[in-house]
């Protein structure tokens, strides 16, 4: 891909994902208040599950146990791919972490009045505190990525993962954590973060993992030996 392309591309990315964002934020109000389960005990059991396999720690701790299983089975690719994956997953929602502390936009289940407060509200610092860290969210950027990602080395895994990152998105919206906007706002995050990791960082990623085999491989044959 030519570098004017990929310019182009990424100014399309940006024109459309803002419209996107700008479009959802309009229904925000509406498609919450349907997707509302805090009064359903079962489905906000069901919610809340869908929101704990989001978070980060659970994906961290996924991809390596899994890299590290493929890795022993003498699977360096794949082990490679998911160790990608995750980290990818990682990466997205730690950029969404770091963009809503400088929003401050309130949750929809927020006491305070609805809107976006920056880092300062009411003579109080507000970076970091949960009432004013909506936008965007964490948890849907963590799994969009991680779908995104999979969808890049294989659309069947990347299928999987979209299904998994739809519960994640509609969770956050389910039990008034997000507005829609802010899961939208994620989706747009979350994959040119996983285009650019693909780009970058894969195949480095994938020679170091074959190197790691390869030394492995060496040394057991050295040992075989003595």
């Amino acid at each position: 891909m030519s570098a004017p392309n990929a310019k182009w591309k990424f100014y399309f990315w940006l024109l459309a994902g803002v419209a996107a964002i700008a479009l959802a934020w309009q229904f925000d109000g509406k498609v919450d208040g349907a997707l509302d389960v805090t009064a359903s005990p079962g489905w906000h059991r069901v919610a809340w599950w869908c929101s704990k396999i989001g978070e980060g720690w659970v994906v961290a701790l996924w991809g390596i146990f899994s890299a590290v299983i493929f890795f022993l089975m003498k699977c360096p690719d794949v082990a490679a791919k998911i160790f990608f994956t995750a980290l990818t997953s990682e990466i997205a929602g730690l950029v969404s972490i770091i963009i809503r502390a400088f929003t401050g936009r309130t949750r929809p289940s927020a006491h305070t009045p609805q809107g976006i407060y920056g880092m300062w509200h009411d003579g109080h610092w507000i970076v970091g505190k949960y009432e004013f860290s909506s936008f965007p969210s964490g948890h849907s950027a963590v799994a969009v990525g991680l779908a995104a990602a999979a969808w890049l080395f294989n659309p069947r895994w990347g299928a999987v993962a979209s299904v998994y990152a739809v519960a994640v998105m509609w969770s956050r919206i389910a039990q008034e954590s997000h507005h829609l906007s802010d899961v939208v706002a994620s989706t747009v995050l979350a994959i040119p973060i996983a285009v650019l990791m693909k780009k970058y960082f894969a195949p480095s990623n994938e020679i170091l993992f074959q190197k790691l085999a390869d030394k492995k491989a060496a040394g057991k044959s050295l040992a075989r030996k003595f």
